[in-house]
């Protein structure tokens, strides 16, 4: 059988779960994306939903059999190929530091930098969506820098404002709403991320770039 590497899981009647045993990297996560678009047109198959490292297929059981779904998703991932042309480079402006940039100093002692060291380090890295969800329209970003990783809060904050720019463990992330999180605040961008009323609703979706630039630095 093709895509024998490719393991997938059911979850509940009517998804499928696929990923590998590889650790997180671009290849695979591309395959992901263009799984992802192909199987949108499947008949059936009513959502596909890229994560980090995974893909969840949600399909009509009256309508394709979880066999046939899943032998569809095999052959997929052999042939997968990402188109880089559908990414697209978003510009966020950012004011780093500051009262909703509360952590840029931690990190910084953290990290053994400079605040200017970690605003500079942050803002000349380009950023890979990876994958949206947890709150909607919150992008999972690969491409951060590994001396800026810092692993999440213990015990999360009530608040972080939306457009706060924000890191935890080894990915970068924007707050595109307000909402608890235990992820670190080095700024924010005016930049709006989700609009329930827009279509469609999130601005970023898996795959765009994400490139940062210094607005201000409050320190």
């Amino acid at each position: 059988m093709r895509g024998q590497e490719l393991i997938v899981s059911a979850m509940g009647e009517a998804a499928l779960l696929c990923e590998t045993e590889r650790p997180l990297n671009d290849a695979d996560q591309r395959r992901y994306w263009a799984m992802a678009r192909a199987a949108e047109a499947w008949p059936g198959v009513l959502e596909a939903i890229p994560g980090v490292n995974n893909l969840l297929v949600v399909y009509d059981p009256a309508a394709a059999s979880a066999a046939a779904v899943e032998r569809a998703l095999r052959e997929a991932w052999t042939d997968a190929v990402y188109q880089a042309s559908e990414s697209r480079l978003i510009e966020v402006p950012v004011i780093y530091g500051g009262e909703l940039g509360m952590d840029l100093h931690g990190l910084a002692a953290h990290a053994g930098l400079s605040p200017e060291e970690v605003v500079r380090i942050h803002s000349e890295a380009e950023y890979t969506v990876y994958a949206v969800g947890a709150v909607p329209g919150f992008p999972y970003m690969a491409g951060l820098d590994p001396r800026l990783a810092w692993a999440r809060r213990d015990v999360p904050r009530l608040r972080l404002e939306a457009g706060s720019i924000i890191i935890g463990g080894v990915q970068a992330g924007i707050m595109p709403v307000t909402t608890p999180s235990g992820w670190h605040s080095l700024g924010w961008t005016p930049m709006p991320f989700f609009d329930a009323a827009a279509s469609p609703p999130a601005l970023l979706v898996p795959g765009d770039r994400v490139r940062f630039t210094v607005e201000e630095l409050r320190l």
